[in-house]
């Protein structure tokens, strides 16, 4: 950041009165810009013993599988986010959405929440960020091809959830950063 938003000022970064951490000061003004983590929302939708993946046709990890997800805009809840992502990239409708994996994802300040959902119908299709939208049984998902590791994991913790029966939220600090692998012991 160089400028104030605020009054279009140069700006300092330096630990305000009363703070434990550097910030954006402006130089003018004085106002104290606060950078805090996105919110990334989306779903694992699944029909029947199957997933929905889209495969990506936007930067980051062009051409890689993904769920529907994206960042969260103002007015909307993490839940509508979910659910408008999943339109967005795959033109399909979902319901039923429980909360099911909060990832920290620390080297980017993002927080990512996926939403376990129903896919209503088969009514689907690729959307603007995508070029393909499958159905996908765990026997072939494209493991080697997934675009994130925070994918990966939601996906491994459903298949081992599903033959539990039960589907607790996971919640995952993860340290490396997206793209990057990381295989579990």
């Amino acid at each position: 950041m160089k400028y104030c938003n605020l009054c279009g000022s140069t700006v300092r970064f330096e630990i305000p009165a009363g703070d434990n951490r550097p910030r954006h000061i402006c130089n003018e003004c004085g106002e104290i810009h606060y950078l805090n983590p996105k919110v990334v929302a989306g779903c694992l939708p699944v029909y029947e013993d199957k997933i929905l993946l889209c495969k990506r046709s936007i930067e980051p990890r062009v051409g890689y599988w993904t769920l529907p997800a994206g960042f969260m805009e103002n007015g909307e809840s993490t839940r509508q986010a979910a659910a408008r992502e999943t339109l967005e990239e795959a033109n399909a409708r979902v319901s039923d959405l429980q909360l099911y994996t909060l990832t920290s994802i620390v080297p980017v300040s993002q927080i990512q929440l996926i939403y376990l959902a129903q896919l209503d119908d088969l009514n689907f299709s690729a959307g603007d960020e995508t070029t393909d939208v499958q159905l996908f049984s765990e026997e072939t998902i494209p493991w080697d091809e997934l675009a994130f590791q925070t994918i990966r994991n939601a996906l491994r913790f459903y298949f081992e959830d599903r033959q539990k029966g039960v589907f607790p939220l996971h919640h995952v600090d993860l340290h490396t950063p997206p793209g990057q692998f990381v295989e579990k012991s």
